[in-house]
């Protein structure tokens, strides 16, 4: 297995690099302006530990993949064209009303709490862009009233006049009949041909998502063509820069439902939060290898603090009606909570609070922390850090970046010292403990919410900053167990390099597993395997155009299923079940249903007398290929204490003074070793902080156990 796996982040780019039996991690800052260039540092830097030239690798490695946050951070900002959209007559306002939710949506829970007080977000498209078509297709699928062409033509010239940059097509019922979106798109096309300077991207609701429901379909396809731009040439600009390089395989694009994709097959929408959701996979696969049972992901960078749940047996969590920044969108993503809590996430003065805030602002990687001596002048959390003495200024990322604790020192002195009337280190001490307090309220809250205790899982503390406030974080979580997995600082990208080729198909419909007005099961199967089939022969379509032989294609069934008319639907995996031929299969997925609801909300909680209802059919098409092997985490036999390369005082949470602490290098993580706290490893990539009452155990492979002494 020859292959190369690169997570490009808000601050670094991570590569993990794999050559037959020879595991190598990397990281470079990322280059916004040329994504390609920190892409291109990163796997330099892995050629050369692996004793590689760059051309030989590209030229004969098996895949290339890629995940990025890079369609994040464009929704943030807002950096992208203009688009328009396309309705039904008399939807028009569908998209601004937001269902009434869009005061709350992407807001934290104690502004949900106080939807008067919240703003809405500047809409993504206008209310003067937002056009209506007169044609109108029932919820059967039939036309109750036709297109116009002409009423078409002269609403696409208004949006083009208007400045229109990308068009959405969002229409009624279009998933049940997709006739007049097309209709659309090929008048449009017509109006604006691909060949032709001033073409226009055009965007249908029905291919972005199969799901009913017009405001999550029509919000979906909004962020697509939204990001459709920006995604195509930054993704194009890394595509040219292998094919330059000699690689002449099809790029791989890791998507948010944990899986990948080619770039010809990947929809801007599915690249939102694909990095920190590689990571989420590769906790999956290390839980299923290696046993350890419950698994909460924590991936800290230096942006974001990223959280996955992995219960016992390794499966996901997912989330089929997410929220990307403001926006309720229906697409299949891996459940995700992200946290503005990273190594950049700035530290500032809260005046009501008399307090420090930390986050969600960043630094990012340019200008940086203040330490970093590119121009920044705002406090952040690896100024802390720095001046806490967890870092080495001269060692900081392998060398590659010298950091200026002067520049730290002015940063807080200028922002924070005055209006808190606290010294320096103290604040430090403050930034330190509130960022780990932080991000431990959001591990218990993930957890918590769906009825797991923290007790009962493993931490996986992985990323740049992951091991150097484990202990912290584990501390205000109350998590005994903490592990840097192996290739911690780039495990994201590790994780793509596991990642199945795979695709997600879904159709809503009206299914009615029990009916409890007549108290009869569901019989008409042929319509549902229809549907199956239907959902089944796009997934293989879509991987056979990537060059897998369609027999080598597997499926997995999903049905989203509720109560008589509960809101709240629950997604059931249906294992052993790929049709419906008779009474008992209708029975087994009742049953399936009941046990997932029931473990998720209580046995008393199940409702089968109200009915039992399916609304969305969906198939999962994928294809297996080679992983990369994790060992066993197995911490135990005879251990002693390594040497240390150099002592240093370093101030911990809890302690007045600086403790007299001992720092080891790379050297210092073998099998062999046990290291006690107070103690600090530095390595190439990242910064093992041990605190006082806590001790440190690698393993074979590279993982460290953090283990409460």
């Amino acid at each position: 297995m020859k292959r190369i796996s690169v997570d490009i982040g808000g601050t670094f780019t991570d590569c993990f690099f794999v050559w037959d039996d020879i595991y190598v991690d990397a990281k470079a800052l990322t280059t916004h302006h040329n994504l390609a260039l920190g892409f291109n540092e990163a796997l330099d830097l892995a050629c050369k530990r692996a004793g590689l030239d760059r051309d030989t690798v590209l030229s004969e490695v098996d895949s290339v993949r890629y995940a990025t946050t890079l369609g994040t951070n464009a929704l943030i900002e807002r950096k992208g064209p203009k688009v328009a959209a396309i309705v039904t007559h008399g939807f028009e306002d569908t998209i601004p009303l937001s269902r009434g939710r869009g005061y709350g949506e992407g807001l934290d829970y104690t502004m949900q709490q106080n939807l008067p007080a919240a703003e809405r977000p500047d809409p993504i498209v206008p209310r003067q862009l937002i056009r209506s078509v007169k044609e109108r297709i029932n919820s059967a699928g039939k036309i109750v009233a036709p297109l116009d062409p002409e009423d078409v033509r002269k609403t696409v010239r208004e949006l083009v006049n208007e400045g229109a940059e990308a068009i959405v097509v969002s229409l009624v019922n279009a998933t049940e009949n997709p006739v007049h979106e097309l209709a659309i798109q090929e008048i449009i096309l017509d109006e604006f041909p691909p060949h032709e300077l001033g073409a226009i991207p055009v965007l249908l609701g029905h291919q972005v998502s199969g799901r009913k429901g017009e405001y999550v379909r029509s919000t979906s396809t909004i962020i697509d063509g939204f990001l459709h731009e920006i995604m195509f040439h930054a993704l194009s600009q890394l595509s040219n820069n292998l094919r330059d390089s000699g690689y002449d395989k099809p790029m791989l694009v890791i998507h948010n439902s944990g899986g990948m994709a080619q770039m010809n097959s990947t929809d801007a929408l599915q690249t939102i939060h694909s990095g920190p959701i590689a990571g989420v996979g590769a906790a999956e696969h290390l839980s299923a290898e290696t046993g350890l049972g419950h698994v909460i992901s924590t991936d800290m960078g230096g942006t974001s603090f990223d959280i996955g749940l992995v219960p016992e047996g390794g499966v996901k969590h997912y989330d089929f009606l997410p929220t990307i920044d403001r926006w309720l969108v229906s697409v299949p993503m891996v459940h995700l909570d992200t946290l503005g809590a990273g190594g950049g996430s700035i530290a500032s003065y809260d005046r009501i609070h008399n307090s420090i805030k930390i986050g969600p602002e960043s630094a990012g990687s340019n200008p940086g922390p203040a330490c970093y001596d590119r121009g920044g002048l705002r406090p952040t959390v690896t100024d802390a850090d720095l001046l806490l003495g967890y870092l080495d200024p001269e060692n900081y990322a392998n060398g590659y970046i010298k950091l200026n604790p002067k520049r730290s020192v002015q940063a807080i002195e200028d922002t924070l010292c005055d209006p808190l009337d606290m010294d320096v280190i103290d604040i430090a001490r403050v930034i330190k403990d509130s960022v780990d307090e932080q991000m431990a309220i959001g591990i218990g809250k993930e957890l918590r919410v769906r009825g797991y205790l923290p007790e009962d899982f493993t931490m996986l503390a992985y990323g740049g900053n992951g091991p150097l406030h484990a202990c912290g974080i584990a501390r205000h979580a109350g998590i005994r167990r903490v592990l840097a997995p192996p290739f911690s600082s780039v495990f994201s990208a590790c994780g793509a390099g596991n990642m199945k080729q795979l695709h997600f198909h879904e159709r809503g419909v009206h299914v009615t597993f029990y009916n409890a007005t007549t108290r009869t099961l569901y019989d008409k199967y042929d319509e549902f395997n229809a549907v199956v089939e239907e959902l089944e022969a796009r997934g293989r379509e879509d991987l056979v155009r990537q060059g897998f032989d369609g027999d080598e294609v597997k499926y997995r069934l999903e049905v989203d299923m509720r109560y008589g008319n509960q809101l709240l639907t629950q997604a059931v995996a249906l294992d052993g079940i790929s049709r419906i031929n008779g009474v008992g299969d209708v029975l087994e997925i009742i049953k399936t249903f009941g046990d997932v609801y029931s473990h998720r909300f209580g046995a008393s909680s199940a409702a089968p007398e109200a009915g039992i209802r399916c609304n969305t059919i969906r198939v999962a098409s994928y294809v297996d290929g080679d992983v990369v092997n994790f060992e066993s985490l197995d911490a135990g036999g005879d251990r002693t204490e390594p040497t240390p390369v150099a002592r240093r005082n370093v101030h911990f949470i809890g302690h007045d003074k600086a403790l007299d602490t001992p720092v080891y290098d790379q050297g210092a993580l073998t099998h062999e070793h046990v290291i006690h706290g107070p103690a600090i490893v530095t390595t190439e990539n990242t910064t093992f902080l041990v605190e006082p009452e806590w001790r440190l155990e690698p393993t074979r492979q590279g993982a460290v156990w953090f283990l409460q002494d």
